[in-house]
């Protein structure tokens, strides 16, 4: 593997152009593709296998077209206090605001509430429901703003009106602040890391080239495979926290091996063959994690994972390739100030440059002083080996503190009642819960198969007052028969909330009750479904699918970290740290999300149930950085421990070279995922702070206290694997041991200087 590399990064270095331009041509390629793309529609979420999927495909099959139907808005009318909507005042604004909602090419229909029954108990609220012709992506601007337009009138009638409705979410893709809130940190830690504008724009840069074909890749197939813009906010996400570390490693190892004298095209060799074969395998097991969310088995989520997974893949490409290729642009510009610095007397040094002292060249190429081997890595790392035990301790006990609010944890799928009040949406849900009741916004839909009952509107009948009779529903509709009269659909209200723990033990309720309800419908059977049974089922499968994702992607990912670092214990330690940092995350999620505490600085206005495919997420997500720090960090101690450092050493000696790097990168991707905070998409908001929190917890107390303090326990034993399976495991060599073998290259007659502003690059080549 390294041999590979290293070839491969000379061949970028002395082919920059070829492989600078390949990569422009794609970019440009998918580029034209994205704008003649239909762009992204609709996605068709489903969940084979859940009850909830399989009324829904009765429903797509006995009622033709019902599964086609169009996006709706629902325009809430509230009286003045005091007053209902039904006096003459009232009515006439609101019968005039449906006369207007019913204009418009994309409008297909709207229910008048006086004609629908529409209209509260008490008479305080009513509402239109507004069908289109197109789905929720297609409905255009101009549509919406009729909606608000109807509004603003029946509002100057003096009605309180609001709107809601799959309609009115014009959605929210990616493009907004967090992008450059996270670039704009990213940028301050790599010029304070590197110390230079050079080294800190190249991985902005590719990482950004990155980015760009990512998302014109998504864009371009969006269509033909339904992906969202939440699929491509994800691939954003990963792809810009990914592409930036992974060029971050190359680049820092490259100034470390320039310390050491190598001419640019070896450095950028050998800094390919080592960190890229780290920066291989920690992409693998991001892509591992990532793909893996196939076994869930929601066609939504395999999708998300597996574009995530490309934007992976494209940056470990990039890292390998554009990075070293830029490189050989200009391979003295990443090096900081005191390298790039020519004596006064530039006619003596071009003469002799071998003058300067070695260890000068060195301290200015890797931008330190005399005391970079005491450096804050290294003196953090022996404070560790010294009190492994107290650290290991803390560590343990402070993760399990914030893991504890998990065992609260309660899932969901967060609908208009989580948005902010400031929305239509939002004061449109409260409206309706207001007038008519917690349950109305989030109905059960019975689908009644009646092919086999003598009788089926008896049947249907006996199953509707069945239903009815159950205590905590409100309200049975009047069934609605297909055209064959052997199916029929109706709704049942519930008197609590869609998110409300009783209302999931209602559905449990009815469908536990189901042999003696359909032994009293004459053949009829039922199936209940509607937004908040498939929450409901949702939560259960995702919580079922948690621990054979986990078996699936833990056991992969430690096969690949044994090739990796040929250990067994250390691969263990590795998983179990993750599993410790992942549920200290989640119960910062329950916390803020659920509880509420420290809520407002986030934005977070409405607490209830965590997503429920939250956790799967931040488990898969974050298992694939976890490995990423796992491969960096360690993978330099075992390079050291290989070329004959003790154990106790090698800890040390990969700090040193490694801790400002892995903090670097961790606070860049605590900067990307902190800055999607911010977004409107509720989940995308809540897995930005799941990451972000995930990554501080596993970069800075399970990589960087928890590992040493381990590996200081064992000692030797940490490298500990067993003759017969060395024999038979495969050598990948990422630590670059084959590197080490290779003949010296031959010296240079007549060394020059790297190139400055004043001579240019190509006076090099």
């Amino acid at each position: 593997m390294a041999t590979f590399l290293y070839r491969l990064g000379r061949l970028a270095f002395r082919r920059r152009g070829y492989a600078v331009l390949a990569w422009l041509a794609l970019l440009v390629a998918v580029g034209l593709g994205a704008l003649q793309a239909p762009g992204a529609s609709d996605e068709e979420f489903s969940m084979p296998g859940i009850e909830s999927q399989k009324a829904f495909d009765l429903m797509g099959e006995r009622f033709p077209g019902a599964a086609a139907d169009g996006a709706t808005a629902r325009v809430v009318f509230v009286a003045p206090d005091g007053q209902k909507v039904t006096a003459t005042e009232n009515r006439a604004g609101i019968e005039e605001a449906v006369d207007t909602l019913g204009d418009g090419g994309q409008v297909a229909g709207v229910a008048d509430p006086f004609e629908a029954r529409a209209v509260s108990e008490d008479g305080s609220t009513a509402y239109a429901t507004v069908t289109y012709k197109v789905k929720s992506a297609e409905v255009t601007d101009a549509s919406r703003t009729a909606v608000e337009k109807a509004a603003d009138q029946a509002r100057e009638a003096g009605l309180t009106v609001e709107a809601g409705g799959d309609a009115m979410d014009s959605g929210a893709g990616p493009g907004g602040v967090a992008e450059i809130i996270g670039i704009s940190v990213a940028a301050v830690v790599l010029l304070i890391t590197f110390g230079s504008l050079a080294a800190a724009g190249l991985p902005l840069l590719t990482a950004i080239l990155g980015v760009g074909v990512t998302m014109f890749t998504v864009t371009t197939l969006a269509d033909a495979f339904g992906l969202s813009t939440s699929t491509g906010t994800l691939a954003m996400m990963l792809g810009l926290a990914v592409g930036i570390d992974y060029a971050l490693f190359v680049v820092s190892r490259y100034r470390e091996e320039r310390a050491k004298g190598r001419t640019p095209e070896e450095a950028t060799g050998l800094a390919v063959g080592t960190a890229g074969s780290a920066v291989v395998f920690a992409g693998l097991t991001v892509v591992i994690a990532l793909a893996g969310l196939a076994v869930v088995g929601i066609p939504m989520l395999t999708k998300m994972g597996l574009a995530a997974a490309g934007a992976v893949v494209v940056a470990v490409l990039i890292a390998l390739t554009v990075v070293p290729a830029l490189l050989g642009f200009w391979p003295g510009a990443v090096l900081p100030r005191a390298a790039r610095k020519e004596p006064k007397n530039k006619s003596a040094s071009r003469k002799a440059p071998w003058r300067r002292s070695k260890a000068a060249v060195s301290e200015a190429a890797a931008g330190s002083g005399p005391g970079d081997e005491n450096n804050l890595g290294t003196r953090w790392a022996r404070f560790v080996l010294r009190r492994p035990i107290p650290v290991l301790i803390l560590g343990v006990l402070g993760l399990g503190a914030l893991a504890i609010p998990m065992t609260s944890l309660q899932l969901g799928m967060p609908g208009d009642e989580a948005k902010s009040t400031s929305t239509t949406e939002r004061r449109a849900y409260d409206a309706l819960a207001d007038g008519f009741g917690p349950g109305f916004n989030g109905p059960l839909t019975i689908v009644v198969d009646a092919k086999g009952a003598t009788d089926p509107k008896t049947a249907v009948a006996t199953i509707g007052e069945k239903i009815g009779t159950t205590k905590g529903i409100v309200s049975v509709t009047e069934p609605h028969f297909n055209e064959a009269g052997d199916t029929a659909v109706f709704t049942a209200t519930p008197s609590t909330s869609p998110t409300d723990e009783r209302t999931k033990t209602l559905v449990t309720t009815i469908r536990d009750a189901r042999p003696t309800t359909e032994a009293a419908a004459d053949g009829a059977t039922f199936e209940v479904t509607g937004s908040t049974a498939l929450n409901i089922d949702i939560s259960e499968k995702v919580q079922a699918a948690l621990v054979p994702y986990l078996v699936t992607v833990v056991g992969l990912a430690i096969v690949l970290l044994l090739l990796v670092f040929r250990s067994l214990l250390v691969p263990l330690k590795a998983a179990l740290g993750f599993l410790l940092s992942v549920l200290a995350a989640l119960g910062a999620v329950v916390v803020v999300f659920q509880e509420g505490h420290g809520a407002s600085p986030f934005g977070v206005e409405q607490t209830g149930p965590i997503m429920s495919l939250m956790p799967i997420f931040l488990v898969g997500i974050v298992f694939g950085l976890a490995m990423d720090y796992e491969v960096f960090l360690v993978s330099r101690m075992r390079e050291a421990y290989v070329h004959g450092e003790s154990a106790e050493q090698a800890v040390v000696s990969g700090f040193r070279h490694s801790a400002r790097v892995v903090v670097a990168a961790a606070l860049i991707m605590i900067a990307v995922f902190a800055g999607f905070i911010g977004e409107h998409d509720s989940m995308i908001k809540m897995i930005g702070f799941g990451l972000a929190t995930a990554v501080l917890l596993d970069a800075f107390v399970v990589r960087m206290a928890l590992v040493p303090a381990v590996l200081a326990l064992l000692g030797d034993k940490a490298w500990w694997l067993p003759k017969w399976l060395d024999r038979r495991l495969p050598r990948v060599d990422v630590e670059g041991e084959a590197l080490t073998r290779r003949p010296a290259p031959a010296p240079v007659p007549h060394p020059q200087p790297d190139p400055t502003p004043e001579e240019p690059a190509e006076a090099r080549v």
